[in-house]
């Protein structure tokens, strides 16, 4: 008999704990139904098999992060703005290593109806927007900002930064580069193309 008060959410909530503490790749329907103290076929009435699961901890990820950004940018525009992002998109990763790592997945382990409830791309298009970015620019300027920011923090969070000088240093003159970056950017910069209406790709 499943454990009382056992849900899809408390069950997706286990499964992103897990993922933080042991990495995503270690993530399993048996690891989150020992931790929650039930056999691993309770869990089926409550999610979607292995994928299934995968893609909660993903969309949590994705909401998590997009609500990080969401609450650093408030009243703020601009370059003040895009600063305020990029520490808070750094320090959600470092706080939930495992959930970081399933919502760069969410495009593939997403089907139909499973968008976050807080999109973080359509986050990062708001921020965007004050710097004036054409519509048809907004993808390829949102690309490159979660290119960038996601290379240095996979870098950092692998340990790929050995020399001493001050990482928070060299985090913080990647931003401005795209501060500067996006207050030249050109509305005929090459290559057009509306923004899709699904934004979860980016």
């Amino acid at each position: 008999m499943p454990r009382a008060g056992l849900t899809p959410a408390v069950v997706a909530e286990e499964a992103a704990r897990l993922s933080d503490e042991e990495g995503f790749d270690s993530l399993s329907l048996a690891a989150v139904a020992k931790r929650l103290g039930v056999a691993t076929p309770s869990l089926y009435k409550h999610v979607d098999g292995l994928r299934g699961l995968r893609r909660e901890v993903a969309l949590l990820g994705a909401n998590g992060i997009g609500e990080e950004v969401q609450r650093a940018t408030v009243g703020r525009a601009g370059p003040e703005a895009l600063r305020a992002t990029a520490d808070a998109y750094r320090r959600y990763a470092h706080a939930h290593p495992g959930r970081y790592v399933a919502l760069q997945q969410l495009p593939v382990l997403a089907g139909p109806g499973a968008e976050p409830a807080t999109d973080p791309v359509r986050v990062l298009a708001a921020v965007l927007s004050g710097f004036g970015i054409a519509e048809d620019q907004a993808v390829h300027a949102i690309r490159a900002l979660r290119s960038a920011l996601h290379g240095f923090v996979d870098l950092e969070t692998r340990g790929g930064f050995g020399l001493p000088e001050d990482v928070d240093q060299s985090y913080a003159l990647l931003v401005e580069g795209f501060v500067r970056a996006f207050q030249g950017w050109s509305a005929t910069s090459p290559g057009t193309g509306a923004a899709p209406e699904d934004t979860r790709e980016g």
